[in-house]
């Protein structure tokens, strides 16, 4: 019989992950401290595009696990489920869909932006 995949485990998985997000959408507003030239970032604000490339490479490393669950379904691996391929690939897809919703963002806030007028 095939063991199915615990859905309260998945509901946790969503949930931790959703607390991720919010932990890290909320930023503290940053007090400049005395004598701060304009446009000088904290020290310990996050870099825009360090955060792009991690959540890119989070989205890979998904897609990449997501690939091995499947290749070894497919030669016969009596240790991966069904279940577990099609919940990987399912991760997989929503992931890959938004990241390329936060591109098509950026791509339209760059198109914008070029559209000011100086």
């Amino acid at each position: 019989m095939v063991d199915r995949a615990d859905i309260s485990g998945v509901l946790d998985q969503i949930r931790s992950m959703q607390s991720e997000i919010h932990q890290a959408s909320r930023v503290a507003p940053s007090v400049k401290p005395a004598g701060a030239v304009d446009g000088a970032k904290p020290a310990d604000a996050p870099d825009f595009s360090e955060m792009l490339k991690a959540a890119i490479d989070k989205v890979n490393e998904t897609q990449k696990t997501a690939s091995a669950l499947r290749e070894s379904y497919e030669m016969g691996d009596p240790e991966v489920d069904i279940t577990q391929v099609m919940i990987a690939s399912q991760k997989s897809t929503v992931a890959f869909e938004a990241m390329s919703q936060v591109r098509n963002k950026l791509v339209s806030a760059y198109q914008e932006i070029m559209r000011m007028p100086v």
